[in-house]
């Protein structure tokens, strides 16, 4: 397996997974704003959507969206217990999951990176993820973990999504729960290998 990739960007998540599984893989970076890979391809002819992460399997096929790539890397080694089998309560769980982190945690950054965005609306959009942060918080408060007692996909993706708070100003120390899981996670070997191969301090 191929991992496409942009140092720090939502890609980290599954890259974190595919370091836990001890799969087989590689990984490419991309420059998004060219749409170019570090071998000089044309990243739009590999994913005509444009964005990472994007994964490019053994038999040639490509897959996107992390959600869907979290997943597929965690049912490829089963033992690992990166996700609870299919058709299981765990496993509506575990979607829940990450389609809560997709969409009101992930796409809640986006307009803090864009520096067309007036202050007053990043300010807006702060007290939102804030209000995230406090659900979050709370069920943290009594699990190591999103699932539990076990690491997931799903934190994988919120340990990748929580690293960009220091880039916009939110300051996790208001979520104390919240950001000893950050810590917890950030200790694993799994994510401080996938950090060093993308040169992330």
């Amino acid at each position: 397996m191929k991992l496409y990739y942009n140092p720090g960007a939502c890609s980290l998540a599954p890259h974190i997974l595919l370091q836990e599984s001890k799969a087989k893989f590689t990984i490419e970076k991309v420059d998004l704003k060219n749409k170019t890979t570090e071998k000089g391809e044309d990243f739009r002819k590999i994913n005509p959507k444009g964005y990472v992460p994007t994964l490019k399997l053994d038999n040639g096929e490509v897959l996107t969206e992390g959600p869907a790539i979290m997943q597929y890397i965690a049912d490829q080694v089963p033992a690992t217990k990166l996700a609870p089998a299919a058709g299981t309560m765990a496993r509506y769980r575990l979607q829940e999951w990450l389609n809560f982190i997709t969409s009101e945690l992930h796409k809640g950054f986006s307009p803090l990176f864009n520096p067309a965005v007036p202050d007053s609306y990043k300010a807006m959009v702060k007290e939102n993820l804030g209000k995230r942060f406090d659900y979050l918080n709370d069920h943290l408060t009594k699990h190591n973990f999103l699932l539990g007692q076990d690491f997931t996909a799903p934190d994988a993706y919120l340990y990748t999504v929580l690293s960009w708070s220091g880039y916009v100003g939110i300051d996790l120390n208001k979520w104390s729960s919240l950001q000893a899981f950050f810590k917890r996670v950030g200790e694993r070997p799994s994510v401080k290998a996938a950090r060093t191969a993308e040169g992330l301090k």
